[in-house]
C-alpha cells in the first residue's frame, strides 16, 4: 500500500496505515454512501475522518493506476491548494493507494471537523437561526472562492461544512476531488450556483449579494443565476425519471 501523508503527520505513517488497514472492522461511521464511506477515527488523540473511495471500474482502474490522479490524490492536493489560497477546509493528513497490476481502492485522510450545519440546513429549514445573514455569509465566502479562481464543481448542499465563531461564520470545504484553478467568466460563477437550492427566494438573496460584491448588474445576475438553476433542476429531473424507467424495465 502507497501512503503519502502530509508534512505535519509524516511521524504518524505507521499509526496511519493501520488505521487504513482495519477501516472495514474499525471507527465510527459517518456516512455509508452507495459508492464511498467516511468513517472517524482517532490518531495521536484527535478525531479524523476518513474516507474510502469504492473500486472505479476497470477502465478506470487503469487510468488511474498509468494516465491520472486517483480521487483520494486529488482531494489531498487540492486541499493543500486550497489552504495555500486561504479557503477553508479539513486540515489534510495522508492519501493512500492499494498497488497492484491495476489501481485498487484508495482513502483520504483529513482531520474532523464538527460543524453546527451544512448549506443543506438552510435549503431544508428557512427558519433556522440567523437564515439570511448565513447565506449572505456563504455567497460572500464563494464569491471570495471565485475571485481567487477556484472552481468547485462539486459546490452542492452537502459539500460545504458551516461553523459559527462567535457572530461570525466560518466555511469549509468537502469532497474535493473535482476541482479547477482557473478565472472564471460570469457565466461559470453564475452556474456554480446551479446545484445549491431549487428554491427562488435562496436564488434571489443569492444573486443581489453576489452583484453588489462584484459590482454586476443585479438584475441579469439574478436572472442568470435562476436561468443556471433552472437548466440543473431540469436535467436532474430528466435523469431521475430515465434512472426510474430503467429500473422498471430490468424488474
Amino acid at each position: 500500500m502507497k501512503i503519502i501523508t502530509h508534512t505535519s503527520a509524516k511521524n504518524s505513517l505507521l499509526k496511519i496505515k493501520d488505521l487504513i488497514l482495519h477501516f472495514d472492522k474499525k471507527g465510527k461511521m459517518l456516512s455509508d454512501g452507495s459508492r464511498n464511506q467516511i468513517k472517524i477515527f482517532e490518531l495521536e488523540g484527535k478525531p479524523v475522518a476518513i474516507k474510502a473511495f469504492g473500486l472505479p471500474n476497470l477502465i478506470n482502474r487503469v487510468a488511474y493506476k498509468y494516465l491520472r490522479r486517483s480521487k483520494a490524490q486529488r482531494s489531498f492536493d487540492f486541499a493543500q491548494e486550497l489552504l495555500n489560497r486561504g479557503i477553508g477546509t479539513p486540515h489534510p493528513v495522508a492519501y493512500a493507494i492499494q498497488e497492484g497490476v491495476f489501481f485498487g481502492k484508495s482513502y483520504y485522510v483529513s482531520n474532523h471537523l464538527e460543524a453546527d450545519i451544512t448549506y443543506r440546513t438552510l435549503v431544508q429549514d428557512p427558519n433556522y437561526p440567523e437564515w439570511e445573514e448565513i447565506l449572505k455569509a456563504f455567497t460572500r465566502f464563494t464569491f471570495e472562492m471565485h475571485e481567487k479562481g477556484i472552481h468547485f464543481l462539486d459546490h452542492s448542499p452537502g459539500n460545504t461544512l458551516i461553523v459559527k465563531n462567535g457572530a461570525n461564520y466560518e466555511f469549509y470545504l468537502v469532497d474535493l476531488n473535482r476541482m479547477e484553478f482557473k478565472a472564471m467568466d460570469f457565466e461559470t460563477r453564475m452556474k456554480n450556483f446551479s446545484r445549491l437550492t431549487p428554491h427562488r427566494d435562496m436564488v434571489h438573496i443569492m444573486a443581489k449579494e453576489y452583484a453588489r460584491l462584484g459590482n454586476y448588474d443585479p438584475i441579469k445576475t439574478n436572472e442568470t443565476m435562476w436561468q443556471k438553476t433552472q437548466d440543473f433542476q431540469e436535467r436532474f429531473r430528466k435523469k431521475r425519471a430515465l434512472k426510474k424507467k430503467l429500473k422498471f424495465w430490468k424488474n
